[in-house]
């Protein structure tokens, strides 16, 4: 391992005040986010015309990518400060869920984005095109292809690390575990595919949909928000791949306040972003805030009967 990750990866521990107040801001936000969050997947599964429709099933997909993400960072940074040190099996089971769920969301945003630009520039073909066996199917690749770019990190450690090192304990952070000197390159080269790969989607989708939107359609102008939405969530995605930069930039300022820094970032990569999620059809989506509404305030079930004759 390289002098900068081993500078990354060096952690020292909190005071008791200071190790407290940190996890009960993340436990705390991570209840609250995936209150809500948990609550819009509830909903989906209870209200047949959202789950049926291919946008809500991508949607929730990126909801549960959201949940599942932020249930690990927090699950892994309350181990690290209870326990300190991790069992590295553990510790890779952890992230390889992570990031897999990481890997997911951009890929994602990039399928709702082309659903978008389908229901937009192709509406007498829509129903064709985006069926519910295709969506699952689709979701089922991205899930898949997310596994195979984590795993090839399994397969590789398993291949080089003696077996006395899957059962010693260390401070649970992927450089740590995954040591192979490729990996690095490989990160690098895999994201900028995967970025270009998807903002060149929500780029072309968008302009499609703004021509469309120039005729006055509502619809073509409400899609157009829509893929802008996913666009500020992917910039918010990104922020994962520069995770390090921002820290190595961080230090040269604050060089003493590695830790907080550390925290900070984390905070602002991984935990804030999953607030996007909840206001792109929980909140804007008029039929999804309909059935919303009665889950999420515990009102009557009056608002669902009509559901019924749906």
């Amino acid at each position: 391992m390289n002098s900068s990750n081993t500078s990354l990866t060096t952690v020292d521990r909190d005071n008791i005040q200071t190790a407290v107040i940190k996890n009960v801001i993340s436990v705390v936000l991570c209840i609250c986010i995936n209150y809500v969050n948990s609550t819009l997947v509830h909903t989906f599964n209870k209200h047949q015309i959202l789950n049926m429709n291919p946008r809500y099933i991508l949607y929730t997909n990126l909801v549960i990518n959201d949940i599942i993400l932020l249930t690990m960072f927090t699950l892994i940074q309350l181990l690290s400060y209870i326990v300190f040190t991790l069992n590295v099996s553990l510790c890779i089971a952890l992230i390889l869920v992570a990031v897999a769920s990481s890997i997911n969301s951009p890929l994602t945003l990039a399928l709702m984005a082309i659903e978008c630009y389908i229901a937009v520039c192709f509406p007498l073909r829509h129903t064709q095109v985006c069926t519910v066996r295709k969506t699952y199917a689709a979701i089922g690749t991205i899930w898949l292809l997310s596994a195979l770019y984590i795993l090839s990190d399994l397969f590789a450690a398993l291949a080089s690390e003696s077996p006395e090192f899957f059962q010693s304990n260390l401070f649970c952070f992927a450089d740590a575990v995954f040591r192979q000197p490729y990996r690095k390159k490989k990160i690098e080269i895999s994201n900028i595919v995967l970025m270009v790969l998807v903002w060149l989607i929500l780029f072309y989708t968008y302009f499609k949909i703004l021509s469309a939107a120039r005729a006055a359609a509502h619809d073509a102008k409400k899609a157009r928000n829509t893929v802008l939405l996913h666009g500020f969530q992917l910039l918010l995605c990104m922020l994962t791949y520069v995770y390090y930069v921002i820290v190595k930039g961080l230090l040269m300022l604050f060089p003493r306040g590695i830790r907080d820094i550390r925290f900070s970032v984390t905070i602002l990569v991984h935990v804030l972003p999953r607030l996007i999620s909840p206001v792109i059809y929980g909140l804007r989506d008029k039929t999804f805030r309909k059935y919303l509404k009665t889950h999420l305030f515990c009102t009557t079930n009056t608002e669902t009967r009509p559901q019924k004759t749906t």
